[in-house]
């Protein structure tokens, strides 16, 4: 398989080769809230692999695509036994906090995870993922609708970045994509 800002080619045969890092720096640590109250860092607790978006759990855009997408992804993969957690950082800190956002998050999944923050931790998780966000107007029933990044961020169970993921893909290809940086190397 090759391995290029996300995306995942197999080779002919479906051999695997090792395929370099990330030709850029990303990712990093966080200290956030979740649903529950509880601090959450890039570290998953269980040790999963994680599935992470910067989102907010009631866009009606690119969000209401990719995190249903990252539900079918942890539920295929959990099909073949494989843990993975999908996680949301919250760029809508007005609108997600911690006892509003896991109602929504759980409607997509019943792992979700949802976090927010201050402005100061929230902006340390998008500095760290290189994530730019941008309020561009409020919705009179919604309230504030955001520009914001798209990709799916891969991070191994110590919270590493593996790779990153277009929200274009379908479920089954995305669960492939990961289930190859996730297969123990031999």
């Amino acid at each position: 398989m090759l391995r290029a800002l996300g995306v995942t080619l197999c080779l002919a045969g479906g051999v695997a080769a090792e395929a370099p890092p990330l030709p850029f720096a990303l990712g990093g640590p966080y200290a956030l809230t979740n649903q529950f109250g509880q601090t959450r860092t890039q570290v998953d607790p269980e040790g999963h692999a994680q599935l992470l978006f910067f989102g907010y759990a009631n866009c009606l855009n690119i969000c209401s695509a990719a995190l249903p997408l990252m539900a079918d992804v942890v539920d295929t993969l959990a099909a073949k036994g494989i843990a993975v957690t999908p996680v949301m950082i919250t760029v809508a800190p007005d609108q997600d906090q911690v006892d509003t956002m896991g109602a929504p998050l759980a409607d997509i999944h019943p792992d979700f995870i949802g976090v927010t923050g201050d402005a100061s931790a929230l902006q340390t998780a998008y500095d760290a993922f290189s994530v730019e966000v941008e309020p561009l107007f409020q919705d009179p029933e919604y309230g504030w609708i955001y520009s914001h990044g798209s990709f799916l961020h891969l991070l191994d169970g110590t919270g590493e970045m593996l790779t990153l993921l277009p929200p274009i893909l379908d479920a089954e290809r995305t669960a492939e994509i990961v289930r190859g940086y996730l297969a123990p190397r031999g």
